[in-house]
């Protein structure tokens, strides 16, 4: 019975190799798909099961990041379907928000010293909690998991056109949602009188 449950030493030595380099990213994707720590953490356990299981299945010289975020994905909605917590996508982004956000980042980049004392993370969080899952899914992927738009596709199930799209769209939904918080934080001026009736 021992030796059914346990892999292959080979085996099992190429798949940790291979597999938990990307661990901390398949964990970051988990919890912007959940939004919760305890339901990233199940998602990656059952991504690694799966994967572990499947791994024979897995071609060799292919993205194992991608083929973990996929199933991944598949858990996660796998997960929605039973009912269990509600979950729903989002970036929690504390590394890749941080990172993206930092004091430091945008001083390097020459912005106003104003905004940059601003710290963003928050309201981008929130912001990518306000649009929709699917144009949520995108940017997530692309923009913060830094994914091509092929690799998106294929986690995603949808033809490279609808990434784009979704992509396009998501960003625009952010840019309007960060734009309202700009201008509560006074950063801007709220738009004027729509001209285009003149």
């Amino acid at each position: 019975m021992t030796e059914e449950l346990a892999p292959a030493t080979d085996e099992h030595a190429e798949f940790s190799a291979l597999t938990l380099t990307a661990l901390d990213d398949v964990y970051r994707f988990a919890r912007s798909l959940t939004r919760d720590e305890a339901d990233a953490e199940d998602v990656v356990q059952e991504t690694y099961l799966r994967a572990f299981r499947s791994w024979k299945t897995f071609q060799p010289g292919t993205d194992v990041r991608r083929w973990l975020f996929t199933i991944a994905r598949n858990v996660f909605l796998r997960s929605r379907e039973r009912g269990q917590r509600e979950v729903t996508l989002d970036d929690d982004g504390a590394e890749a928000v941080d990172a993206a956000q930092s004091k430091e980042g945008w001083v390097r980049r020459g912005l106003d010293p104003l905004l940059a004392r601003t710290d963003l993370a928050p309201a981008i969080q929130q912001a990518l909690e306000d649009i929709p899952d699917t144009f949520r899914s995108a940017v997530v992927l692309v923009d913060l998991e830094d994914q091509s738009y092929e690799d998106a596709a294929q986690v995603l199930g949808i033809p490279v056109g609808t990434v784009r799209s979704r992509l396009f769209r998501g960003r625009k939904l952010l840019q309007e949602k960060l734009a309202l918080h700009a201008q509560d934080l006074g950063l801007i001026p709220p738009p004027g009188p729509d001209r285009s009736d003149a």
